[in-house]
């Protein structure tokens, strides 16, 4: 690779930016989408949870599909950045539509809850799939991926403390003693950011990898490599794992923190630390992966992951000082977890192209994000199953069983997902000296069709 094609601090910061954005609302939904569902919305914590899952299916699907379309666009712009500005203005207008509580019973809340979550869904993944694959092609080199993707979840995870820090203030400041006021007009300011967030992204990021000139389009064949792909097919399963591990843990707390620990104030600072934590956590990755291959840094992760999430299970509610602790080491070994991942889609994508001479960059990583949104789908299902199992009632006390429940899933649960992703990691075999023989053999590949 050229120094002329290494990435500029300009154009990672730029790039990382855009995670920033995304947060506003995959971090809003993540933390707070189930609570709000069933505390402000008003609908049973069953008819949240299966509304979830079936959306989060219904949109998975729609992301190869966008994969496919991202792919063969052609522009000035390149193939990728045109959907990444062109979704924003759109996603922000129906964020405020999805948190906005209209005056309906509850069937009629409920129509309205699908038909504007899956509508914002759908916009968030034709804006985030481009972004995703966008790092694919910004660079051939490897460590520069991991340190592209470092950048990025460090915006991630600083939108994500943004949110889990401001969003119930900013809910409690304009809407007082009625949060369903207060929801539309934070997501409407979330949304004006983002928008600008959008247009720094593509205004200072260039696509510099194009697949094979003499590449046929065919999505079905796209799919076709991917299924022939063993690594990104342990990639598949290990998001879904993952995603069901941090979504357990993310939608949970709120819950756990209002009616087990009995301090609903500490939800924002809880969750607060946990961002900041995961920021760090990514930021360390670049350093971490210069000594230790991808795979096997994050096999040694999840294993603490594990270990530190079942601790919640006997931590007592009034050690709170301890619970922060706990949570801001989980934080730390699950910051590297999304540059680690992304950078081995990367990888992945080199792979596709080396065994088949066919590249599908946004494929692979819609493909990818498909399984994580089953994993997140999955996991909102079974804590609202789980609560509805222990006649879970919104805004009220609960009993030692509902808070056992609740205990479980923000600690064995996870916990367990945790020590699941670290089986399959034992299957995935694309080592840093594997990489480095596919890189080479691709670029005396792309030299020869320069000469």
């Amino acid at each position: 690779m050229a120094a002329t094609d290494r990435l500029s601090l300009r154009e990672k910061i730029a790039y990382g930016a855009g995670d920033l954005g995304f947060n506003f609302y995959w971090t809003t939904i993540s933390a707070f989408g189930l609570i709000f569902f069933t505390d402000v919305f008003g609908l049973d914590p069953l008819a949240a949870g299966t509304m979830l899952l079936i959306s989060r299916v219904l949109d998975a699907f729609a992301d190869p599909i966008m994969g496919a379309v991202a792919d063969r666009t052609r522009s000035r712009w390149g193939r990728f950045r045109p959907w990444i500005f062109g979704a924003a203005a759109p996603m922000a207008m129906l964020g405020v539509l999805c948190f906005f509580t209209p005056p309906f019973d509850h069937d009629g809340k409920l129509v309205y809850a699908y038909l504007t979550y899956n509508l914002l869904m759908i916009v968030y993944s034709i804006a985030n799939i481009p972004y995703s694959a966008l790092s694919g092609v910004m660079s051939a080199d490897g460590q520069d991926r991991t340190t592209l993707n470092s950048f990025r979840f460090v915006g991630g995870f600083l939108g994500g403390t943004i949110v889990t820090y401001a969003t119930p203030l900013l809910v409690k400041s304009f809407g007082g003693a009625n949060p369903a006021q207060g929801w539309p007009i934070v997501m409407a300011i979330y949304g004006i950011a983002v928008v600008a967030i959008m247009a720094l992204v593509v205004l200072n990021t260039r696509e510099r990898i194009n697949p094979p000139p003499q590449q046929a389009s065919s999505p079905w064949r796209d799919i076709r490599d991917l299924f022939g792909n063993k690594p990104w097919l342990v990639l598949f399963g290990l998001a879904l794992v993952i995603m069901v591990t941090i979504t357990l843990r993310m939608a949970t707390s709120a819950y756990y923190m209002r009616y087990v620990v009995g301090r609903e104030d500490l939800i924002g600072p809880f969750l607060t630390s946990y961002g900041v934590a995961l920021a760090a956590g990514a930021l360390l990755t670049p350093m971490m992966t210069k000594w230790i291959d991808k795979p096997r840094l994050m096999m040694i992760l999840m294993g603490a992951v594990a270990i530190l999430s079942a601790s919640f299970f006997v931590i007592p509610p009034d050690q709170i000082g301890l619970m922060f602790v706990v949570q801001v080491l989980i934080g730390l070994c699950l910051g590297p977890k999304s540059p680690l991942a992304y950078a081995m889609y990367a990888d992945a994508a080199d792979y596709t192209e080396y065994r088949f001479g066919r590249r599908a960059t946004a494929m692979t990583y819609a493909a990818a994000t498909f399984s994580q949104k089953l994993g997140g789908a999955l996991a909102s299902y079974l804590i609202g199953a789980g609560l509805k199992a222990v006649d879970y009632v919104a805004n009220g006390p609960q009993t030692v069983e509902t808070k056992g429940i609740i205990t479980v899933l923000m600690s064995l649960a996870p916990a367990a997902a945790a020590l699941i992703s670290v089986a399959v990691l034992l299957l995935y075999k694309l080592d840093k000296a594997s990489m480095s023989a596919v890189s080479a053999e691709l670029a005396r590949r792309r030299a020869a069709l320069e000469e």
